[in-house]
């Protein structure tokens, strides 16, 4: 079993900047994949970034620029620093782990962006 830890959601002004974090703890596999992913009201949940344990990286193309995703295996926490926010990343956030068939999910962390 794999616990998810989420922190750092909030409210933030568009283009300021959030940082959130996700640590695993648990039965970890290596190698592994962890990421973010979210869900805006009536909208499909969607990728936002993934990053593998060998530190490969993939992003949605509408984060692509303003957001970066990093980890640090030794803590097994994955961070996704979110820059130039804007409104339209609304969303709650979901932490996600992913090894061979395994994968789990964090509870979610919700991030609103203001005007």
């Amino acid at each position: 079993q794999v616990q998810l830890s989420e922190s750092g959601g909030g409210l933030v002004q568009a283009g300021g900047s959030l940082r959130l974090s996700c640590a695993a703890s648990g039965s970890i596999y290596r190698p592994n994949d962890m990421g973010w992913y979210r869900q805006a009201p009536g909208k499909q949940r969607e990728l936002v970034a993934v990053i593998t344990s060998g530190g490969s990286t993939d992003y949605a193309d509408f984060v692509k620029g303003r957001f970066t995703i990093s980890r640090d295996n030794a803590k097994n926490t994955v961070i996704l620093q979110m820059n130039s926010l804007k409104i339209d990343d609304t969303a709650v956030y979901y932490c996600k782990y992913s090894a061979y068939s395994f994968v789990y999910w964090g509870q979610g962390t919700q991030v609103t962006v203001s005007s």
